[in-house]
Formats: C-alpha cells, structure tokens, sequence
C-alpha cells in the first residue's frame, strides 16, 4: 500500500480504532469511512458498533467490527488478527478507548482509580504490544493516541485522570523515540469536547460542573476527527507528533 501522501492519503489504508462506539471514535470512524479508510472497529458495546459498521457500509464504506474490552490483551490482539484477516494489513492503530471517572482524592474512589489505570494506561500498552509486531513486520504503522489537555494541566478532581494520561503522553513519546524511520507516533489531547464523558462521574457536583462546562463551550468531536484524519494523512516521512485541540473559550 502507497504512502507516498498522493491524493488524501487515508484512501485505502486500514485504520483501527477502539473507543469507537461514540463520541470521538464514533466520529473519526465516520470521517475515515468518507475519506476511504478501511476500518476495523472495536469497543465493549458490540450493537453500538453494528449500527456504526451499518450506517457507514450503506454509505459505501467499509468496516468490519469486534468487542474489544481494551483491559483484555486478547482483545486487542483479537482486533489487530481482524484486520489481517479482512483487509491483509493494519496500518494505523487509533488507541481512543478511555474513561474518566473524576471525583476528588478525599472520595476515595479506589476502583475508579484503578478502572482508570488499566483502561487508559495498560490499555494503550495493551495496542501497542499488538501492532507493534505487526507493524515491524510491514515496515510501516502508525499509532494515533487519544490523550487529553489534562497531560499538561491539572486541576481539582482530576489528579487521577490527569496522571493517566501524563503517563499516556511519556508513553507515545517513549514510543517515537523507540519507532525508527518507519513508524510513526502521535498523540491528540483534545480540550472538552461534546461528549458523554461527563456521565462517567459518580461525584454529583463534579459531574453537574463538568456538565454546564461541556455544554456552554465544548467543540463537537468531529474537530478531533479532522486531527486524527490530518495526522493520517501526511506524507509516510512526515510524522506529527502532538496535536492538542481545545475550545477557544477553554483556559
């Protein structure tokens, strides 16, 4: 497969993303899908991904789906097999799944905590110990990571939140540095987004603060798409490495 960067440079590549029953993944696979990706869909809400595979093969696209629970190594092993065994190939590894379950320290959430690390930092470990072979063997991949503008700031509530993914970002920077001439890395740390990320919460104030925030300035996820979709696209020896996207209105 070309990647010479001729024409939008998603047409024909094999994109897989897992988080992508909604929100941010929802909209990428959808944005790929109409540029001529060929995707492998994954995440724990397996009618969710049927309608998504559903609604974009009706629209002349191609996907193909499995659950994928990002805690299980198998899963994601399982998700990078389907992409082999569909489509010949896995290309781009978009690593979107994450929770963030925000509540002060003195909450003492302790399974909220964990819940975080495993899905948000052993997660992406878990899709790299999967595509990295597989990209190895090809001699070209790319890994596309969903961080968060809480990686470089932390405020109340979401010291936890904000740890995983300082460490999903020295991870993917490990990793770049790690890549070698034929891979390619980027993390994309979006600012509030119009989601149901604030659902997640189970501390009422914080999740009626994150509420109002979200739905007084947040930017649609479609924004985070077009990140993804211009990280994708560039010429195989152009690499973009950090992407943030925030609200104008976000501090």
């Amino acid at each position: 497969m070309s990647e010479t960067g001729i024409g939008s440079g998603i047409d024909g590549k094999v994109v897989a993303i897992t988080g992508a029953s909604s929100g941010i993944g929802e909209a990428t696979a959808l944005l790929l899908a109409e540029r001529g990706a060929r995707l492998v869909l994954g995440a724990r809400r397996s009618e969710r991904l049927a309608d998504l595979v559903a609604r974009i093969e009706k629209a002349g696209g191609s996907a193909v789906q499995t659950r994928t629970d990002v805690t299980r190594r198998d899963d994601l092993h399982a998700l990078v097999a389907l992409a082999d065994e569909r489509f010949g190939r896995l290309d781009v590894l978009v690593s979107n799944a994450g929770v963030g379950t925000i509540s002060p320290l003195d909450d003492l959430r302790v399974d909220e905590w964990d819940r975080m690390v495993d899905v948000n930092v052993k997660g992406v470990l878990h899709g790299i110990a999967a595509a990295l072979p597989v990209f190895r063997a090809q001699g070209a991949g790319h890994f596309i990571t969903t961080a968060s503008t809480a990686a470089f700031r932390i405020v109340p509530s979401m010291a936890v939140y904000a740890g995983t993914k300082f460490a999903v970002r020295a991870l993917c920077e490990g990793l770049r540095q790690e890549a070698g001439d034929s891979l390619r890395v980027t993390t994309v740390s979006p600012g509030i987004v119009g989601t149901d990320f604030a659902e997640a919460s189970t501390n009422p104030q914080v999740r009626a603060k994150i509420t109002e925030t979200r739905d007084r300035i947040a930017i649609p996820p479609e924004a985070i798409a077009r990140a993804i979709a211009f990280a994708i696209e560039q010429p195989a020896t152009v690499d973009v490495n950090e992407i943030v996207v925030r609200p104008t209105a976000q501090s």
